[in-house]
């Protein structure tokens, strides 16, 4: 479940900051 919030999550980031966000996301995700 927490997989699949992070990955809308960073789909509606992206659109915003596709670098900075999309790298934190990635970070979070792979902590998680």
């Amino acid at each position: 479940m927490k997989n699949e919030k992070s990955f809308i999550t960073s789909e509606s980031v992206t659109e915003g900051h596709p670098d900075k966000l999309a790298d934190q996301i990635s970070d979070g995700v792979l902590d998680a």
